[in-house]
């Protein structure tokens, strides 16, 4: 029978992680122009029924079905509805039967709990890819893309990290990824670099001052987002232990950490420190921390924070301009390069009593091993999201007459009022 405990623990998280997508609204609607807010926060909540309804229709079952036995995808079996039935009307069902997830030997709850769980893992994920996006793509271009990514990158991605024995980076190569930083975050920060590159740049790009419009949705979606992130990275240990508490403290303190790092970068730079800045720090941090969270010590948590900021500050105010790609709302310089981060620096700090391998990490062992298979997994997660992203980004271009893009007086209007027909600030009559 399954452990009432870990069942109620496991609904809390998958409601905290739920969470995290309407906040990622109120946060990049925040640092959108006036006239594209609507459209910017809307990409966000259409991708939570259009991945919500694809994840228990067959996104769970390629992800975490089958016996093992494929190293890319999960199985088949149960591809409608993720296997509900079973997972409703037989209480016999222990956790993980039918499934390849790494939790299965130990998780205490019902399976149909995990697809809750990890829908709201794969919501996020590609809400995160909109970021890049604000202010240009067609929206009908945007929710095909979605669906289709969902299916073909996140599922397969998800199994080969998570998908237990024969999964090809978390098995076979031995690469460790707490709750996400390969799955979630690489991936979504380098599908929406390809992306915002498929698109080119926003008029005017270069030229116009693109500011933050609303700050205090900026720290509104911060805060929830950190608040969510407890449910994200603890609920990853998937039974209410010491290790969901240590992902807790973990989770607490490196973004904390990040986010005065950022305000020292900033300050030193550009001699001022700013609010928008610091809440840039804390997702920073955040994303830095979740594929060690139930890896690392405290005090490594910290030295990841302080390490992150630094990076992810370079990457979004020199590299972004002196490449020249137009990545909107920064989510490749962020989630991209901090998980790149955090994945590279859990090989070094992974207690060797916490790993889900063989082998430790390379300061408390001295043994490269798992260090040079955190960097093949970040490779091979690059290698798989790249291709598949510019094929399907590519195919769905074609779909739509050979154009992403809304046409230039849509974008000069403002997507809000002429595609959705509705302003976030309709009494509002001043300059964007």
């Amino acid at each position: 029978m399954y452990d009432t405990g870990t069942t109620a623990f496991m609904i809390v998280c998958t409601m905290l992680v739920f969470l995290m997508t309407p906040a990622l609204a109120f946060f990049y609607g925040g640092l959108s122009r006036r006239k594209n807010v609507v459209n910017t926060m809307f990409m966000s909540v259409a991708v939570i029924g259009t991945v919500g309804v694809i994840w228990v229709i067959a996104g769970w079952s390629l992800a975490y079905g089958g016996d093992g036995s494929l190293p890319f995808l999960g199985g088949f079996d149960q591809f409608f509805l993720s296997g509900f039935v079973d997972g409703v009307l037989n209480p016999s069902v222990e956790a993980g039967d039918g499934a390849t997830m790494a939790a299965a030997a130990y998780a205490e709850y019902p399976s149909i709990v995990d697809i809750a769980f990890q829908a709201a893992f794969a919501i996020i994920t590609i809400a995160i890819i909109t970021g890049s996006l604000a202010g240009r793509m067609k929206f009908g271009a945007v929710i095909t893309f979605v669906a289709i990514w969902c299916l073909l990158v996140y599922a397969p991605l998800a199994h080969m990290v998570w998908g237990g024995d024969g999964s090809l980076i978390g098995d076979m190569i031995g690469a460790l990824d707490f709750a996400g930083g390969d799955v979630v975050h690489i991936s979504s920060g380098l599908t929406g670099l390809l992306l915002c590159v498929i698109l080119g740049k926003r008029r005017g790009y270069g030229m116009l001052s693109y500011r933050p419009h609303n700050v205090p949705f900026v720290v509104l979606g911060a805060g929830l987002l950190w608040f969510g992130w407890f449910g994200f990275n603890s609920g990853s240990a998937f039974v209410a232990d010491g290790v969901a508490g240590l992902a807790l403290v973990t989770t607490m303190i490196a973004p904390a950490a990040a986010m005065l790092s950022w305000m020292v970068t900033e300050k030193l730079l550009t001699g001022k420190t700013t609010l928008v800045g610091a809440c840039t720090g804390i997702v920073a941090g955040l994303v830095v921390i979740t594929p060690a969270a139930g890896f690392v010590e405290p005090w490594a948590a910290l030295v990841m924070g302080l390490v992150v900021s630094p990076i992810c500050y370079v990457a979004i105010a020199f590299m972004k301009h002196k490449l020249g790609y137009d990545d909107a709302l920064d989510a490749f310089g962020c989630h991209c390069v901090g998980g790149t981060v955090g994945g590279i620096l859990t090989g070094l700090f992974c207690v060797p009593g916490l790993s889900w391998t063989d082998h430790g990490g390379l300061i408390y062992t001295g043994d490269a091993s798992l260090l040079g298979s955190q960097v093949l997994g970040i490779l091979v997660t690059y290698a798989f999201v790249g291709i598949m992203t510019l094929i399907i980004g590519l195919v769905v271009k074609a779909v739509f007459k050979g154009s992403l893009r809304v046409k230039e007086s849509v974008e000069s209007e403002g997507l809000d009022a002429v595609i959705h027909g509705e302003s976030a600030y309709p009494a509002y009559n001043g300059l964007d």
